[in-house]
């Protein structure tokens, strides 16, 4: 059954790209795909959905290594500018079961709740290059490095520039992105 719900969101990215609620409350009904895949519509519901998104997390990073070479060979990605930044999701309730929710600085003024940070690095031209979520309570600077060795331990060393908030230069980030055949311009800061 899985494996069919995968389906049925790739299915639904080329038909009718939406959120996984829609598809479970909209799309498919709308369609034949219940006639097709032999799934009845009460069968597709949000949670199902969701949870075959958790076997795809196990390859996470074979698939951010493949789009990073499948989109470079059709847009001509250069890959030779990187941005970088962070943002935090909150969770209402206690979130036990999960050890990243912790307390930290809260984006979204909920200092109550417990929250996650996620982090993504996209080219210059919008595409997403990779992402890694972090405890709630970890500051931004200190994901520079895991951020930073992790991309080039999927898509190797080169030439490139790292371009991120001001809120995430430290002396010990400033000698990481300028060393190792990274570039060393670091520019002018600009305020937020």
């Amino acid at each position: 059954m899985e494996c069919n719900c995968r389906g049925i969101g790739v299915i639904s990215r080329f038909c009718e790209p939406s959120s996984k609620l829609h598809i479970a409350e909209h799309f498919y009904r709308s369609t034949a795909l219940s006639d097709l895949l032999g799934i009845p519509d009460e069968d597709i519901y949000d949670n199902r959905l969701y949870r075959a998104l958790d076997e795809l997390i196990q390859h996470k990073d074979a698939v951010q290594k493949y789009l990073k070479k499948r989109l470079g060979e059709l847009f001509r990605i250069k890959y030779d500018i990187l941005l970088y930044d962070v943002t935090s999701t909150y969770f209402e309730g206690k979130a036990e079961s999960n050890p990243q929710a912790q307390r930290g600085y809260s984006r979204d003024s909920r200092p109550d709740c417990k929250q996650a940070c996620i982090s993504l690095v996209v080219t210059k031209e919008g595409i997403p290059l990779g992402y890694e979520v972090f405890e709630g309570n970890k500051h931004d600077p200190k994901t520079v490095e895991t951020i930073v060795n992790k991309m080039e331990a999927l898509n190797g060393e080169s030439d490139r520039a790292w371009i991120m908030d001001r809120c995430m230069v430290s002396q010990a980030n400033l000698k990481l992105v300028g060393s190792e055949g990274r570039r060393r311009n670091y520019g002018k800061l600009i305020p937020n």
